[in-house]
């Protein structure tokens, strides 16, 4: 029964996207924005399946692809400093700098530690009272809660080794700068659900509004993600813009009212450098004055650092925007691979040349 539903849906989603072809005279071009779609995308073979009608293709939604080279830098200089112990999340340990990387300052001698939660290095710094923690702060509008809880219970705690370095980075600002460039063009949008769990559909409302998108906010399995492509495809037919839930079990238009009240109370909205796109007004989160103890930069301020483009050959920038898909790039799968990265793109598990590499376009 089950499998005769898929059936049915994938049936419908074709034979829609094919009249929608038929009609426009050429495929339709949908964004993905969450880096685990495009894995759920590529592992299930969603993008093979719609490939005639259909182009799937990756946006800004790795927390990992879409960090600065100079911000990689910073987290290298904080690895280096002999009084701080780093603790991050694992796909950050490959990411290459400039110069080097964290698995390569690891193998010199750094201190650095991996955890899966924030609150892991929170009590790590609880038991090691001797070292000077710095967590390097690295994700979406879906981690920050978890950071700012962090913050909350280390000021209550009094604990006075723990900070953090802020590299958090806001959605919806980014998806702005992405659809006012003009060589991007768009007939839809598949929202992060994860994000939208915290933001709420909302959030995402502008798209709809002021570029006339269709949008759906997908959940995880892959028969989400064929019913959101059906919903924004139904959308393009009737000619209507508007933001619909497909992931209705978590996602609300309002968001998570209690998470993003904690994320306001430490943190306040800041400008963002993006891999890809530059400075972003109002894209980041710096901590607030009252929880300056618990911000790495001015605890440990660093020196100038300065600008550098990324590795040469390299185009991570241009596949986070869309303008470019792994295969573009002449490094993929022949210098460039996931044991020997030259870009974050190929490092995250998130990240779309991971997809292509591991699971095909």
């Amino acid at each position: 029964m089950v499998d005769e539903w898929v059936k049915d849906l994938i049936d419908e989603v074709l034979s829609l996207s094919r009249s929608l072809k038929e009609k426009l005279g050429r495929r339709i071009k949908i964004m993905e924005v969450c880096g685990t779609h495009t894995m759920v995308i590529s592992k299930s073979g969603i993008r093979s399946l719609f490939s005639e009608t259909v182009e799937l293709i990756s946006g800004p939604g790795c927390p990992v692809c879409v960090t600065d080279q100079m911000d990689i830098d910073k987290i290298i200089l904080y690895a280096q400093m002999d009084n701080i112990t780093l603790c991050t999340f694992g796909d950050m340990i490959k990411v290459p700098g400039s110069l080097s990387s964290l698995e390569k300052e690891r193998a010199k001698g750094a201190r650095i530690e991996v955890f899966y939660s924030p609150s892991d290095a929170l009590n790590y710094a609880k038991d090691h009272p001797d070292e000077e923690i710095v967590f390097v702060g690295i994700g979406f509008e879906t981690t920050i809660p978890l950071l700012a809880h962090c913050i909350l219970e280390a000021k209550r705690q009094r604990l006075q080794n723990f900070s953090l370095f802020s590299l958090h980075k806001c959605l919806p600002p980014a998806m702005k700068a992405l659809l006012d460039d003009p060589e991007i063009s768009l007939d839809g949008l598949i929202l992060p659900g994860h994000v939208c769990t915290i933001t709420g559909s909302r959030a995402f409302e502008f798209i709809a509004d002021d570029y006339r998108i269709p949008c759906c906010v997908s959940g995880f399995e892959p028969t989400d993600v064929i019913e959101a492509i059906g919903i924004i495809l139904a959308h393009i037919k009737r000619e209507e813009a508007k933001v619909e839930i497909g992931y209705k079990r978590l996602v609300k238009p309002e968001g998570n009212l209690t998470a993003k009240r904690a994320i306001y109370t430490v943190f306040e909205p800041s400008d963002a450098r993006w891999r890809g796109f530059g400075e972003i007004p109002g894209s980041g989160l710096k901590i607030k004055e009252e929880y300056r103890d618990f911000d790495a930069e001015a605890k440990f301020p660093l020196p100038e650092v300065e600008s550098v483009p990324e590795r040469k050959g390299c185009i991570c920038g241009d596949i986070v925007k869309g303008k470019k898909i792994p295969t573009d790039c002449s490094l993929f799968s022949k210098v460039c691979n996931p044991k020997e990265p030259f870009g974050p793109c190929m490092v995250s598990q998130e990240g779309a040349c991971a997809a292509y590499y591991n699971y095909g376009g």
